[in-house]
Order: C-alpha cells, then structure tokens, then sequence
C-alpha cells in the first residue's frame, strides 16, 4: 500500500518502519496533550474553578419553580417564562428535586465531593 500524501511506501520494511515511527509519534504527542489537559484542569479546580456550563437553576429557583408549578392556575409554559428557562429545563428540575437519590449515588456523590476538596 502507498500513502500518497506522505510517500510512504508500506509494502516495503523501511516503509513500515517510517510508517510505525510516525504513529508512535502521534501517539505519544496525544498523551502529552492529554497529561497538560488534565494538569491544567487540576490547577483550575485548585484556584475554584469548574468548568462546564453554569447551572440555570439553583435551589432557591428550583423551590420557586415546584411552588408556582402546584399552582393549577399557572402551566409549564408560563412557569418556565416567568423564570427565563425552557419548559425542559423546568421538568428536569422539578424531576431533579422529586426524585430521592439512591443510598449507593450518595456515597459515590458524597466521596467525589471529599475528593475535590482534597485536591
């Protein structure tokens, strides 16, 4: 097999060699990202910071959104509205707070959070 865009003739053992050569170099390349990746998100979260994209409801929203939720005068729609959210992001909250968490999510939960502490 030849690679044209690179003239690496595979067919042949030096052209394997190259070939391997450069593989091995493009993988090695891709761990050294990797490492400073997460080394830089290691020292992000050590100065406070969490990436991801910011929460739209907290719990003094999401406690606001169930109240106005019961309210059978008010539906989902003007109840999203009225908190500048979209009618999913409204039943995924009030799902959210329904739903209690099992015994074995709160441990995984509870040592994930002692784990970002200690870091």
């Amino acid at each position: 097999m030849m690679y044209i865009t690179e003239g690496i003739e595979t067919e042949t053992s030096g052209g394997r060699l190259v070939f391997h050569l450069f593989a091995c170099l493009a993988e090695f390349e891709r761990e050294v990202i990797r490492e400073r990746t997460q080394a830089g998100l290691a020292s992000a979260r050590l100065r406070g910071r969490r990436g991801g994209r910011p929460a739209l409801m907290d719990e003094k929203k999401t406690a606001l959104a169930k109240r106005m939720h019961t309210d059978p005068a008010n539906t989902a729609a003007q109840v999203a509205n009225a908190l500048g959210i979209s009618r999913a992001t409204l039943y995924r909250a009030l799902k959210k707070e329904a739903r209690p968490r099992p015994a074995s999510e709160t441990l995984i939960h509870d040592a994930k959070q002692n784990r970002d502490v200690r870091q």
